[in-house]
């Protein structure tokens, strides 16, 4: 299975109404997909993975393979299930940053990376409402204040591979699980959560993963958490949410009426009879 590829750039010309078609699909089918050409500066990307596997080689190395989890070799580790094999730390960026506990040479590279995926994230909130026949502004507003955090793991070669504990990722479609390569050129990787299906009723997915074994070491994992914040209320946009408990010949006599008309259009009305 090809993951699908959105090429914002298409978004801006002739191209946007396959661009969003496709977007809506990916939304709707897969729940997750690539972005190109999405506004996030490359070499800042390349300036933050440089600057945390530094980072990791001076410092969190050795205190990962002192580790209790490092130091099992006797095959009695043997599932990424049961284990965190993966030396990680969070950065809460809002609210209530705790920027200043990264250390001092990731601060301001990682604080403008994460600015830019937030405005990255608000854009691909716009596009969806769009397609869902939102106001531009439904799924941000409902995420406000959103809360915002990356988790940067760094998963090491495996002292002892034949415990494989090197997870990899992947996503359930159609009944198959999916793996994710690594990122090709600039490309980042979305998934959509819970809280979009929702919002949606169901019309875009929060797709099931899992992190498997894998032998063949070291990987580095960035992953920009944006999410509601913990007093936004979710519900399913009421536009989204199908009429109930109507009189079934009050529906029939608007039906006649308006039969040869959208079906979208019709429940609407519906709804609005309800109020």
């Amino acid at each position: 299975m090809e993951i699908p590829v959105i090429n914002l750039e298409e978004l801006e010309g002739e191209k946007r109404s396959t661009a969003m078609s496709l977007l809506h699909d990916a939304c709707g089918k897969w729940g997750f997909f690539w972005v190109e050409n999405h506004g996030v500066d490359e070499e800042l990307m390349e300036k933050v993975k440089a600057l945390v596997n530094k980072h990791y080689e001076e410092t969190m190395k050795e205190t990962f393979y002192g580790s209790d989890v490092a130091r099992t070799s006797d095959g009695a580790v043997a599932e990424a299930s049961n284990i965190d094999w993966e030396s990680s730390f969070f950065y809460r960026h809002q609210p209530n940053s705790n920027l200043s506990d990264l250390p001092e040479l990731l601060r301001e590279a990682m604080n403008q990376f994460v600015k830019q995926l937030i405005n990255l994230a608000e854009r691909l909130a716009e596009l969806m409402s769009e397609n869902l026949g939102l106001e531009k502004d439904y799924i941000k507003k409902t995420f406000t204040e959103p809360y915002v955090g990356t988790k940067v793991a760094k998963y090491p070669k495996c002292s002892n591979p034949e415990d494989d504990i090197v997870p990899g990722l992947e996503f359930m479609k159609d009944g198959e699980w999916v793996p994710i390569p690594p990122t090709k050129g600039n490309r980042l990787f979305v998934n959509l959560g819970d809280q979009i299906e929702v919002v949606s009723n169901g019309i875009y997915k929060s797709i099931r993963h899992r992190v498997l074994a894998d032998k063949n070491g070291s990987r580095l994992s960035m992953a920009t958490f944006y999410n509601p914040g913990g007093d936004a209320v979710i519900s399913p946009a009421p536009k989204l949410v199908y009429p109930s408990q109507y009189r079934f010949q009050d529906y029939l006599d608007y039906y006649f009426t308006t039969k040869f008309s959208d079906k979208a259009a019709r429940f609407q009305s519906v709804k609005e009879m309800l109020v």
